[in-house]
């Protein structure tokens, strides 16, 4: 199929609301209406448990690599370097933005994003994976962890494939969008009042 048929699809894969259905199917909840209210999987396992939230995250990662790894094998037409990220781009703003649920109330994009870079750029997202990991255990804020990670993102892509690859325009771009995503937690980590991912819920 060509290239921008692809980017819809990829688009329609990230909008799945894994987080949503996952409340639904366990306990017959929205889970919009509970903990921090978001559709990711920080807030599922604060509500529904590690179980559902390991589920939830492992689908989310698979939504942002499997586009960036396969929807390029199968577009047809002139060859664009740039195909696997804009399905993977597709596919996180699914993810945040999902069609399903008229285009808003979606996650914040991290475990989406962290799929499609490792897809496109395995060891630099491992070595954030690290990072996000390390900053977590320390702080115990989730938050905190991924805009760390994010903004780290771009230093290891750079590092591993150069200054001048295009990986690394993507990786800047998610850098910033993840780091828009967290705003308000930001501003709940500058006011003391973000909730550590062992604490309180969300609010």
């Amino acid at each position: 199929m060509p290239g921008l048929v692809w980017v819809v699809v990829a688009y329609l894969l990230g909008s799945i609301p894994s987080a949503l259905l996952a409340g639904k199917w366990i306990r017959h909840i929205d889970l919009r209406q509970y903990g921090s209210g978001n559709l990711g999987a920080t807030n599922v396992y604060r509500v529904l448990g590690v179980q559902a939230a390991i589920v939830v995250l492992a689908f989310d990662l698979l939504k942002g690599a499997l586009p960036v790894l396969f929807f390029p094998r199968w577009t047809t037409g002139a060859w664009w370097p740039y195909w696997p990220m804009l399905y993977g781009v597709a596919a996180i703003a699914g993810h945040v933005r999902p069609l399903y649920l008229g285009g808003k109330g979606g996650g914040k994009g991290v475990a989406t994003s962290t799929g499609v870079f490792l897809a496109l750029a395995p060891v630099p997202m491992l070595f954030t994976t690290v990072l996000w990991i390390t900053i977590c255990a320390l702080t115990r804020y989730v938050s905190l962890s991924s805009v760390f990670a994010a903004c780290a993102l771009p230093f290891a892509v750079a590092i591993w494939y150069g200054a001048k690859s295009p990986l690394l325009d993507a990786s800047v771009l998610v850098a910033l969008f993840v780091v828009w995503t967290h705003r308000a937690n930001l501003r709940r980590l500058r006011d003391g009042v973000e909730p550590h991912i062992f604490g309180r819920r969300e609010t």
